[in-house]
């Protein structure tokens, strides 16, 4: 996968048009021209009965070029990123590529310099297509022991390299390299912050000269060299309006390129010639800035005969989409699966909000990929501390690791008593690619020392109100103890709406139990021996106005009430199907346990019984009541820090989500 992690901005996909230096003229020059081609109507087919003929795309000459930025800085991460811009740039497959010096890290003596150039070549040769070089100040400066040659690094360069200056053409258009930093010759002085130093000589500028007059006749010149010498503001420009009135003069320079800085800039139109600066591609960086021009990237060049536009790609982000095979979607789908499993847990939460222990989780892989993964303490926890700093682990294929960790919560009910979480931030490390994936907020199930004694008297009628998939109420497979055979699920329920497939109350994926609402029309389903068995009625239920639903399997029959009245049934037998997905009010739970297709309105009066509790019509009562048979009663009409409890001999609890909020019932 041609992609890695480089902290870089979809800003940079920066486009510019730039017309040709003959012809200034006319439209924006953002705007290419649609004309229709030739004989559209012979080359345009349809088996549709239409007078309609598209007009169909330009028909001309047009090639694409590439250009890298700054290498230096970076080593060895420079180098990553290198081949990284070689893979993209073959995937994108330009005609060239061009560079604008500074390609190996330099300013040392010959052998370091060696082995540096190979290093860089070999790399640059994985390139499908031929690739220049420009020189720059890492690339000729000496830093050695003993005096430095005549003109310090240049021969090597040019003989490893290519010359200092050199010009091509390729189709219609020239390019020209330039070399910026030929410095003191008498001296031996190279330097690039004094104009002296950054004069280019009488040689050089003859060249440049012969140069435009071999390429007077094509559409386009393109020039290339290291330093920016046009940008002014302290920085020495040497004879750089000299070399500007030369371009002007050819009038048919587009576009000249350079790096050095290390940040994009964008000069011109100047007479007709844009001048751009490029990054790095590789080079170190002084800020993490994506959306300033702080960024890896490579400049894809296209040129028509009236136009060139230049787009800065960040490198990475040009994607192979043959590598999104099924085998590979699906190894990805089994990472993003990847959840801590309770291992070992003795968090015990104390009625003055005070709680503490020891936990183990596991994570276990069952990608064919390593997992680079980073556990912490969700920071919606600030009530909380832990020994669980930032730890990174990486899980090898089909392997499990454990985390083990403390937690401790000093006892102050007047602060937010949030349910602790542990956030895992994943990457799955494939082997040409790093993909993030979302990270994930795993509830920490905590035991309750017991409960205020005043929670189930005394409080105000209340009832859930939900919004949306974080507003429902979680119930922990491990907290709902309904055996296998007959039983009951009830509630009152009030819609805000009706569209849509939602989930009321359920514990489902190819299994268990739930209240569905589909477009308005409740249903009870039941999963018996794999398959599921819905009692379904065919009125919609009212919005804004409270009904109450039962749902009832008795060991014959899946049967479903409103408002006490038998509305639908399906005669079905056999065991349930089980499964260890948590229970949710409000919403229905999807293959890693998370809300999802939530209901949106009020719940109230939730119950569970291990006992098929009606068996004809009914009139149901506005406040239920725990009894021998219920193994799960929760009133929603108080909360226990991020808790809602239960009044049935199980003692179970549920959680509330982190929107969730319970509201008075009118």
């Amino acid at each position: 996968m041609s992609r890695l992690l480089l902290h870089c901005s979809v800003f940079s996909l920066l486009i510019l048009c730039v017309p040709n230096a003959q012809a200034h003229e006319g439209p924006h020059p953002h705007v290419h021209s649609k004309t229709r081609g030739h004989n559209d109507a012979g080359k345009f087919f349809t088996t549709r009965k239409s007078s309609r003929v598209l007009p169909l795309a330009k028909e001309e000459d047009v090639f694409h070029f590439v250009v890298y930025g700054d290498r230096t800085g970076g080593v060895p991460a420079g180098l990553k990123v290198l081949e990284q811009a070689v893979i993209d740039t073959n995937l994108l497959d330009p005609d060239l590529v061009m560079t604008v010096g500074d390609l190996i890290q330099g300013y040392n003596d010959a052998p370091l310099w060696m082995e540096q150039m190979a290093e860089y070549k070999e790399i640059m040769d994985r390139l499908k297509m031929q690739w220049f070089p420009v020189a720059g100040n890492h690339d000729v400066y000496w830093r050695g022991e003993g005096k430095a040659p005549q003109g310090q690094h240049e021969t090597n360069y040019e003989k490893h390299f290519g010359p200092l200056w050199y010009t091509f053409q390729h189709k219609n258009a020239g390019f020209v390299v330039l070399y910026s930093d030929e410095g003191d010759s008498a001296t031996n002085e190279k330097g690039f912050n004094e104009g002296r130093l950054q004069t280019m000589s009488p040689e050089q500028l003859d060249f440049l000269r012969q140069s435009l007059e071999k390429h007077k006749d094509l559409e386009h010149v393109f020039l290339f060299l290291h330093h920016p010498r046009w940008i002014g503001a302290g920085y020495t420009d040497g004879n750089w309006d000299e070399v500007h009135g030369i371009l002007k003069a050819a009038g048919n320079v587009s576009a000249v390129f350079a790096g050095h800085i290390h940040q994009m800039r964008f000069d011109g139109p100047k007479d007709g010639i844009a001048y751009y600066t490029l990054a790095t591609t590789g080079g170190h960086l002084s800020a993490d800035i994506p959306g300033a021009g702080y960024l890896h990237h490579l400049n894809v060049v296209t040129v028509r005969k009236e136009s060139v536009t230049v787009a800065a790609l960040p490198v990475g982000s040009v994607i192979d989409p043959t590598e999104f095979t099924p085998e590979f979607l699906a190894d990805v789908n089994k990472a993003r699966k990847i959840r801590p499993e309770e291992v070992d847990n003795n968090l015990m939460l104390q009625i003055d909000g005070s709680a503490s222990g020891e936990l183990t989780f596991s994570l276990t892989n069952t990608s064919a990929q390593p997992i680079e993964a980073t556990a912490s303490l969700d920071p919606v926890n600030r009530d909380w501390t832990t020994t669980l700093d930032h730890q990174h682990v990486t899980i090898e294929a089909g392997k499990t690791l454990q985390l083990s960790f403390g937690l401790q919560r000093k006892a102050d009910l007047q602060a937010e008593l949030t349910n602790p979480r542990i956030r895992m931030d994943l990457h799955y490390v494939g082997q040409s690619t790093r993909i993030n994936l979302p990270p994930t907020s795993t509830p920490i199930s905590m035991k309750l020392a017991a409960v205020p004694a005043d929670y189930f008297s005394g409080s105000e009628n209340r009832c859930l109100n939900v919004v949306d998939e974080r507003s429902v109420v979680r119930v922990d497979s491990s907290e709902l103890k309904l055996p296998n055979g007959p039983f009951t699920i009830e509630a009152w329920v009030n819609p805000a709406q009706t569209e849509g497939h939602r989930g009321l109350i359920a514990k489902t994926q190819q299994s268990e139990f739930a209240f569905f609402m589909n477009e308005g029309v409740p249903q009870f389903d039941v999963n018996l021996k794999g398959k599921y068995n819905s009692a379904k009625a065919t009125d919609v239920l009212p919005v804004n106005q409270w009904s109450h639903l039962a749902g009832v399997y008795d060991g014959a029959e899946v049967k479903l009430y409103v408002n006490g009245t038998l509305v639908g049934s399906k005669k079905a037998t056999g065991k349930r199907t089980t499964n260890k997905l948590p229970l949710f009010i409000g919403a229905d739970p999807d293959t890693q346990g998370q809300a999802t297709r939530p209901f949106l309105g009020k719940i109230d009066e939730v119950r569970v019984s291990k006992k098929a509790i009606y068996t004809s019509d009914f009139k149901p009562e506005r406040r239920l009541v725990a009894a021998s048979e219920t193994v799960l009663m929760l009133h929603l009409d108080r909360q226990f820090g991020p808790f809602v409890l239960d009044q049935s001999k199980s003692a179970a609890k549920g959680t509330l989500g982190v929107e969730a909020k319970l509201v008075p019932v009118q």
